[in-house]
């Protein structure tokens, strides 16, 4: 398999040289040049599998220039009960008759971004160590991925991790999780602002190419391909939990503020996984409800990004967009290009009555706002109703109360758990009375020493910052 570009710059190249890097030397995203296709009776052949065994299975085709054993060995070394806690890695859990929960936030940070990022931690180190090179991360994060990159890179060969996070609009449990890492090669930066502050210096960074190539720079935001393709088998996972015949479709709920989640479901259905609806829930920053259902993908002003107690979510701009508009739009990349130009420049394109808005509309693709209230209802809804007391954070409950408004007779539907309410403990305590129990060994994380820099959002004094400490 060889990965191109959504923006056309980028010759054709396999999946470990692509796998250290962010961005495309021309700007844009890597993407295979075409997607793996399920042969017929495959499905049936992958019923009982283990959680490594059909990571393997479904990753080999996207990493198909790495040698077969090894890449077995990093996965099952990734997928074990000791990391996630759970032989089944994702197990599912019934909320009502034809509607489940799968669970994604069993690894360390209690987040489902630890599924993908606890994987592409050891693949980095394995490349790394074949090379002899060295690797500076250089991130954003809105709460999860910042600490499940940290938790994933933490004492890792030849590897720096430097995390930019929005200063003081995380949740406390989020903020300790990451400050309260000591490692030497880990540095948090809290910018005055918000993630997508964050999230425009690494793509600016990104944009340096000579920068990133003097201070080896990588990412593990999803706009890194590994993270979103080893997110792809959890929806392969959870539909054959719920389904006993290949032809049978089940429609997903996702919550979705980077579109990397949901990306990763779209890809799925491509490669033919029987999916009916790709249900995408925003919260009350809700650009991409606004794409789905009017063709105007409109990014708002920093000024205009609400904070919300869904705070992952807080985001406008959806880097994994690009992915999905480039295979609308027939993978033209001048299209692409064009139209990324016009977010710059105006802040929006329109594509309503366009024959890509059209195929868009008849993809599965379907999207709903939830708000506060809603999300404290369908908490407290879940928990009184689920009979043994089901506790679900404030992210998950945007995709539940969004999906069951799109649920169908006869259709199974699974909601994609976003992260522990361990992690969210001030809205659990708004909605429930009752603070959420917390695993073992998190009890007082909040009451860690913590190690960060404030910095404003400036391009210069961030990368003054990575040379610094670059090495």
């Amino acid at each position: 398999m060889r990965y191109i570009s959504t923006r056309g710059g980028m010759a054709p190249a396999p999946f470990s040289d692509i796998l250290l890097g962010g961005l495309a030397p021309d700007g844009g995203l890597a993407l295979p040049d075409a997607y793996p296709t399920l042969a017929p009776g495959e499905l049936s052949g992958w019923r009982g599998l283990s959680y490594p065994e059909l990571a393997f299975a479904i990753l080999r085709r996207f990493a198909d220039d790495l040698p077969a054993d090894e890449l077995r060995a990093l996965i099952d070394h990734t997928y074990t009960a000791e990391i996630f806690r759970s032989e089944a890695i994702t197990p599912l859990t019934p909320l009502a008759d034809g509607v489940w929960l799968l669970g994604l936030s069993n690894g360390p940070t209690l987040a489902f971004k630890d599924i993908a990022m606890q994987l592409l931690g050891n693949l980095f180190e394995y490349v790394l160590l074949k090379t002899g090179g060295h690797l500076n991360i250089f991130g954003a994060t809105s709460g999860d991925t910042g600490s499940s990159a940290e938790y994933a890179m933490r004492g890792k060969r030849n590897i720096r991790v430097f995390m930019l996070s929005p200063h003081q609009k995380m949740s406390r449990f989020q903020t300790a999780q990451m400050f309260s890492l000591q490692d030497p090669n880990i540095f948090n930066i809290a910018v005055r602002g918000v993630f997508d502050d964050c999230q425009d210096m690494v793509k600016a960074v990104s944009h340096d190419a000579d920068f990133k190539a003097r201070y080896a720079i990588g990412t593990v935001n999803s706009i890194n391909w590994a993270r979103v393709a080893a997110q792809i088998v959890y929806y392969f996972k959870g539909w054959l939990a719920v389904t006993d015949r290949d032809v049978q479709e089940v429609s997903f709920a996702v919550p979705s503020g980077n579109f990397g989640n949901i990306c990763a479901g779209y890809i799925a259905k491509r490669m033919g996984l029987p999916i009916r609806r790709l249900i995408l829930a925003t919260n009350e920053n809700n650009v991409l409800d606004e794409f789905f259902r009017t063709g105007v993908y409109r990014v708002r002003p920093t000024d205009q990004v609400a904070q919300t107690s869904s705070p992952s979510m807080d985001i406008s701009k959806a880097s994994n967009f690009e992915r999905f508009i480039f295979d609308a739009v027939g993978r033209d990349p001048a299209v692409v290009r064009d139209l990324w130009r016009q977010v710059d420049t105006q802040g929006f394109f329109d594509l309503s009555g366009s024959d890509a808005f059209h195929a868009i509309q008849e993809s599965g693709f379907v999207s709903g706002t939830s708000t506060h209230q809603d999300r404290m209802d369908t908490i407290r809804r879940v928990y009184q109703d689920s009979g043994s007391g089901i506790v679900m954070d404030t992210h998950t409950a945007d995709g539940v109360k969004v999906g069951l408004e799109y649920r169908e007779d006869g259709v199974p539907l699974i909601c994609l758990e976003t992260a522990l309410p361990a992690k969210f403990e001030e809205s659990i305590v708004e909605a429930l009375g009752h603070p959420p129990e917390r695993p073992a060994g998190y009890e007082n994380i909040e009451a860690l020493p913590q190690r960060f820099e404030v910095m404003d959002a400036d391009v210069a004094e961030i990368k003054g910052y990575i040379v610094r400490y670059a090495g």
